[in-house]
């Protein structure tokens, strides 16, 4: 909701953040209204009953009053303020209505609008619990190792470094590290993920996560305030004010409706005097008012977008906010990265060729000192390969290239080929490429002493992803550091047949740029060395959220577990939830087109307008909350090609 709007008690709701309602009778709204609804009851019952009119109106005058406190002193605080809404328009509608002696549809304006306001704060409310239930995923007490003691503590009093016991069944309170024990972790509730995780000693593992048989002792490496799940929650609260186009929209039109409307109500009024009865026309100014309110246009939108947002996080998606949410509907086409994103991310060294005169230890123990302290995938499985390994001097990462060094005093590289030259290691690099894996070769004192070849799995459910996103209408193609033989191995297991090989971050941004001139463009990756594409795109989702704060700031959607399935239910999610705003807009703006000129002709009078918007309203809130119903996936087409022995590298840098 915005101020321009003025739809809803703000100052109410942030009173209330702290304890979201659960039922309707806490809705502070509701409960007025219901009120307001026995004293109408009351008053309607007294004029059958041949009650005095002063009884009558008493009773109408209560209900008014009593509606009319959900909306008009907000609107007052904003009037204040300088600022006119839809609020505005109710409260000149009904006091205008009141002082015309209309009581009983002041009453009934009041009674419905305050229906209206409560029924979206209890959606919003409703959504907004089902972000902040991941809190209730952190248990309210943690077992801490001190001294050789069990000391029981809460999950605020923890410190980093602290050795918690977590025993068979019990929630994990912070993020940490396994430092003794193995066992299997329950993490559906915060990645989607059905099957449990076998973790052991050296793990990284995160809050809410529900241990399974063993008994861990894990070292605290965040604090309860800033854990995953904090973080995550933070995020999407803080990012929700971001508004989509569709919300703009709704925006752009209320802004100038309101004083619009006003100066067409004004004209009606005095226009109509001049040339009959002030009084009737004066009426229909007022009718004309309430017949214009795009409260319903108002609250359509945000109510569909925080729905949505919350299902998403059900599904295992991290959606920034409503810019996010009716952009990632929009999307046609989707640019995978292959690293981390339609691989395993786990590289392990296959093959090492050697030049004449060197070994394949001189090769890797190289090799593994320029890595030893690079983060790259392909650092990791070259590490793995060499038992013991000594750093490097004065290491450089080249963009796109390599790392550059110097070991034991002469000059080192490690990179791509093309940028170190393949000479006599043609024939086994060229092998290595065909077989699927990332071939780098290794530079001594300027001499090419060796060629490694590492290679990565396909993740088991990429083809199955790709053909969903094909059925879904969706172009797909695949952005890769790596040579082109590789890149063609890996794309004919996953069934992709549009690759962009060796390619440079830049040179990523540059095709997602062409990508996005044909459709609306998501790019998919790990969000840090695909930061410059993930920017650039109309989207940039990131795999592996829990695990990675670059993730999660660079990208608009980071996609919370490591199934890659994650990505075609929530672009298949956030299309339903943008064809319900859509919706709703249409619905809103039709309504007001006609219930304006039905208003200033007198064809409606200004119960039969208020009944009408209200119930509109009602029904447009009713739409926006399906959007928080999250569809479970599709099975998976017929046509799914499975890819035996998938293998594919672990990308270039």
């Amino acid at each position: 909701m915005t101020d321009d709007c003025g739809c809803g008690n703000d100052e109410q709701r942030n009173e209330g953040e702290e304890h979201e309602p659960e039922r309707f009778w806490e809705i502070s709204e509701l409960r007025f209204a219901a009120l307001a609804g026995l004293f109408l009851v009351a008053g309607f019952i007294a004029d059958r009953s041949g009650a005095s009119s002063s009884t009558i109106t008493g009773l109408n005058a209560v209900a008014l009053a009593l509606g009319a406190w959900t909306f008009v002193p907000s609107t007052l605080r904003r009037l204040v303020k300088g600022k006119i809404g839809v609020g505005t328009l109710m409260t000149i509608a009904a006091v205008g209505a009141f002082i015309l002696g209309e009581v009983t549809e002041a009453a009934m304006l009041a009674f419905l609008y305050s229906i209206s306001e409560g029924l979206e704060e209890y959606a919003v409310a409703r959504t907004r619990r089902g972000l902040r239930s991941l809190m209730s995923l952190v248990p309210t007490e943690a077992t801490v190792l001190r001294g050789g003691d069990q000391v029981t503590v809460s999950p605020t009093d923890l410190a980093l470094g602290d050795l918690l016991l977590l025993r068979p069944g019990e929630r994990l309170a912070t993020d940490g590290v396994i430092h003794n024990g193995r066992t299997a972790l329950d993490v559906s509730a915060l990645t989607g993920e059905s099957v449990p995780v076998e973790v052991g000693i050296g793990d990284v593992i995160y809050a809410g996560s529900i241990n399974g048989n063993g008994v861990l002792e894990v070292e605290v490496t965040t604090t309860a305030e800033d854990n995953s799940l904090a973080r995550i929650v933070n995020i999407v609260e803080a990012e929700q004010s971001r508004k989509g186009d569709a919300q703009r929209l709704a925006d752009r039109i209320a802004k100038p409706l309101v004083p619009g409307v006003m100066v067409l109500a004004a004209i009606i009024a005095i226009i109509g005097s001049l040339l009959g009865d002030p009084a009737t026309w004066i009426e229909r100014a007022l009718v004309v008012l309430v017949a214009a309110s795009p409260c319903a246009l108002a609250i359509s939108v945000p109510v569909t977008v925080v729905a949505a947002i919350g299902a998403a996080s059900r599904i295992g998606a991290l959606v920034k906010g409503g810019a996010a949410l009716e952009a990632l509907g929009r999307i046609r086409a989707v640019a995978l990265d292959k690293t981390g994103t339609l691989t395993r991310n786990e590289p392990a060294v296959v093959d090492v060729a050697t030049t004449t005169g060197h070994t394949r230890e001189q090769v890797l123990d190289i090799a593994a000192a320029l890595e030893s302290r690079s983060e790259h995938p392909l650092a990791r499985a070259i590490l793995a390969a060499v038992p013991e390994y000594r750093n490097a001097d004065g290491v450089e990462a080249v963009t796109g290239s390599g790392l550059t060094g110097t070991v034991d005093g002469r000059t080192a590289r490690l990179g791509r080929p093309g940028w170190i030259p393949t000479e006599n290691l043609l024939e086994p690099v060229t092998r290595m490429q065909e077989a699927g894996s990332t071939a780098v070769l290794v530079e001594y004192g300027g001499v090419v002493i060796g060629a490694v070849a590492v290679r990565d799995d396909l993740r088991p459910e990429a083809p199955e992803v790709v053909t969903r996103l094909r059925a879904g209408g969706y172009q797909v193609s695949m952005l890769t550091g790596d040579n082109e033989r590789t890149a063609r191995a890996l794309a004919v297991q996953a069934g992709i047949t549009d690759v962009h090989a060796e390619l440079r971050p830049e040179d990523k941004s540059a095709i997602i740029h062409r990508l996005r001139d044909d459709r609306p463009t998501a790019m998919v990756g790990d969000g840090i060395n695909d930061a410059p594409a993930l920017a650039t795109a109309d989207v940039g989702i990131a795999m592996g959220a829990m695990g990675s704060d670059v993730a999660i700031e660079t990208a608009d959607v980071a996609l919370m577990g490591e199934d890659l399935r994650h990505l075609p239910h929530s672009l298949t999610h956030a299309r339903r939830a943008r064809s319900i705003m859509l919706q709703n807009v249409g619905l809103s703006l039709a309504l007001i087109a006609i219930l304006i000129p039905l208003a200033a002709l007198g064809v409606l009078g200004l119960a039969a307008v208020v009944l009408v918007h209200e119930v509109a309203e009602i029904f447009v809130i009713g739409n926006g909350v399906r959007a928080g119903r999250a569809r479970p996936l599709a099975p998976a087409p017929a046509d799914v090609v499975t890819t035996p022995g998938s293998q594919v590298e672990a990308g270039a840098r």
